[in-house]
C-alpha cells in the first residue's frame, strides 16, 4: 500500500480537505457543516441504510455523534463502489477510498457493516453479491495478490517489484487474511439470505484456489512458489531472504509474508491470521458440502482447519512474566516469537470480532491486557488519546481501527463509552475517521478518505445504538 503523507487540518468542522470539489458546504447546525458527499454525486444509495441514518439521527441526542454517523456509515456506498452486471451477474468493484484499487480485505470490511440490512433492501443485496462475484474473479486471477484494478489491462504501479506481477494486479503482497475475508463475506451473505446463486463453479474454483494456496504456504515442501521483494528504503515493504522470508519450521501453521497492514511479517506464522483461517476454512467446508455437494473438497478444508487449530494450541501461546499465558503476534515454529499487536484487522485484539476466539477466553483476556498497555510496543499514549498503531505509519500514530476494535470486542460499558468518546474527539474537525492520527494532535492525520475506518465506525455506533443506546448520550 502507498506510504502516507500527513495531513494537517487547521480548519473548523467541515474542513474542505475532504473529497475536494465534492464537499458540500451547507450547514445542518451552527457547528456541523455538511461534509457528506452531495446526493447527486453518490455512487450508490440504499433505502435501508438511509432509514438507519434517519432513525439514529432522530433518537440519539448527542448531535456530534449523529453527525458522524451520518457522514461515516454510508461512506463506502457514497464514494467507493461501482456496480454493474457481468454476464447477467452482479459485479461490484470497491476502491479503498483515496487509492483506486480493490483490496480483497478492505472490500469485504467496507461492505460488512451493511450485512444486517440486505434482507430489507434488494439493491443492497445485489451490490454485496456483486462484491462476492468480483472477489472470486480476483482470486482466480492470482490468489497471492492482495489488491486489484478494475481494468485487467492495467499493470500495478509497483513495476519494479520482484515477484510474479501480471496485468490487472495493483499489488502482490501475500496475506492470509486476503483469502479469509471473501469467505467471511460469502458465508454470512448465504446465512442472511439463503441465496446460493453467487456460489457457482466460478466461486467454487476460487475456494479450491484458496485451499491450494494455504497448503502451499504451510511450507511443508520447501518455500513454495511465492516470493516478493521491492526496491525501497522502507524495510517493511520488502521480504528478506530472497523474497521468501526468514526460515520457519513446518508445524502446520500457514505462512503470511505480509500483515493486514501490508507490512512484512518478521516471523511468517502470523497468529491472528491463522486463527482467522481456522474459522474461514470451516465456513468454506460447510458451503462446499451444502451448496456445491463437493464432499471431497469439504473434507480437505476441514482437515486443514483442524490441523491449523491444533498447531495454534501448541505454538500460538507464550508465558509472560506479568500477564501469564498470552497469544504471540508472530512465531516461527522454532520457539521465536513477537509480542505486539497491529491496529489492522485481523489483529490479536479483534479476534473475537472475527469469531476466531471467544472474548471470554482466558488467554485472550490476558493478551488484551498486554495489548492495551505500554508493554505493547505499538501502544501509544498521548495528551489527545491512547491506542494501538503499527509500523505502517510509525511511532505515536494511533489508528481509529484499534479503538473501534476495542469497543466492538468489549462488554464493559465504561470501556465502550471511552472508545466512542475518544473517536468523537479525534476526527480532527473533519467529520470522518482516518487511517491514523497523532496521539497529541488529532488534526495531524493520514488519509482523509479511508472508507473502511468510516464504515466500521458506523458499525460500532449502530451496534451500540441497538444494544446499549444509553452510552451514546
Amino acid at each position: 500500500m502507498k506510504r502516507r503523507t500527513f495531513i494537517k487540518n487547521t480548519g473548523i468542522f467541515g474542513s474542505s480537505i475532504l473529497f475536494g470539489k465534492n464537499l458540500a458546504l451547507a450547514t445542518t447546525a451552527p457547528e456541523f457543516k455538511i461534509v457528506r458527499i452531495d446526493p447527486s454525486k453518490r455512487k450508490f444509495t440504499s433505502a435501508a441504510i438511509e432509514k438507519a441514518i434517519s432513525d439514529f439521527n432522530k433518537n440519539v441526542k448527542n448531535k456530534e455523534l449523529a453527525w458522524l454517523f451520518n457522514n461515516c456509515f454510508p461512506n463506502t456506498l457514497d464514494t467507493t463502489v461501482t456496480y454493474s452486471e457481468n454476464g447477467g451477474k452482479p459485479d461490484t468493484y470497491v476502491i479503498t477510498g483515496d487509492i483506486d484499487a480493490m483490496w480483497l480485505r478492505d472490500s469485504t470490511a467496507q461492505v460488512w457493516p451493511y450485512m444486517p440490512f440486505i434482507e430489507k433492501d434488494p439493491k443492497l443485496k445485489s451490490l454485496i453479491a456483486g462484491v462476492i462475484f468480483r472477489q472470486a474473479k480476483c482470486i482466480n486471477k492470482d490468489p497471492y495478490a492482495n489488491a486489484f484494478y478494475d481494468d485487467d489491462s492495467k499493470v500495478g504501479e509497483w513495476k519494479n517489484d520482484l515477484t510474479d506481477m501480471r496485468p490487472g494486479l495493483h499489488e502482490r503482497k501475500w496475506e492470509i487474511d486476503s483469502l479469509c475475508y471473501p469467505i467471511r463475506l460469502s458465508y454470512h451473505y448465504w446465512k442472511h439470505t439463503g441465496d446460493v446463486k453467487p456460489f457457482d463453479a466460478h466461486w467454487q474454483q476460487a475456494v479450491k484456489a484458496i485451499l491450494k494456496t494455504f497448503k502451499e504456504q504451510q511450507r511443508k515442501n520447501g518455500d513454495g512458489p511465492y516470493h516478493f521483494q521491492r526496491n525501497t528504503a522502507w524495510a517493511t515493504d520488502g521480504v528478506p531472504m530472497n523474497g521468501y522470508g526468514y526460515p520457519v519450521k513446518p508445524v502446520g501453521l500457514i505462512c503470511s509474508a505480509f500483515r493486514p497492514s501490508d507490512d512484512a511479517t518478521i516471523y511468517s506464522f502470523l497468529i491472528p491470521s491463522n486463527f482467522f483461517a481456522v474459522v474461514s476454512l470451516k465456513q468454506a467446508a460447510e458451503m462446499m458440502t451444502v451448496i456445491a455437494n463437493d464432499s471431497a473438497t469439504a473434507a480437505e478444508l476441514t482437515a486443514l482447519s483442524n490441523e491449523v487449530a491444533s498447531a495454534l494450541k501448541e505454538h500460538a501461546t507464550v508465558t509472560h512474566s506479568k500477564y501469564g499465558k498470552v497469544y504471540a503476534y508472530e512465531v516461527n515454529g522454532f520457539g521465536s516469537y513477537n509480542l505486539m499487536d497491529d491496529a489492522n484487522i485481523p489483529s490479536l485484539l479483534a479476534m473475537p470480532y472475527l469469531g476466531a476466539v471467544e472474548a471470554s477466553d482466558e488467554v485472550y483476556q490476558n493478551t488484551r491486557k498486554l495489548l492495551l498497555s505500554e508493554d505493547n510496543p505499538f501502544y501509544f499514549k498521548g495528551t489527545a488519546a491512547e491506542g494501538i498503531g503499527g509500523p505502517h505509519i510509525g511511532k505515536d500514530m494511533i489508528w481509529p481501527l484499534s479503538l473501534i476494535a476495542r469497543g466492538l470486542t468489549s462488554s464493559d460499558d465504561q470501556e465502550i463509552r471511552y472508545c466512542i468518546q475518544t473517536l468523537q474527539k479525534t476526527h480532527g474537525g473533519t467529520g470522518f475517521m482516518h487511517e491514523s492520527f497523532h496521539k497529541d494532535d488529532p488534526a495531524k492525520f493520514t488519509r482523509s478518505w479511508f472508507a473502511w475506518a468510516n464504515t466500521i465506525f458506523g458499525e460500532f455506533l449502530w451496534k451500540t445504538y441497538q444494544t446499549k443506546p444509553q452510552l451514546l448520550s
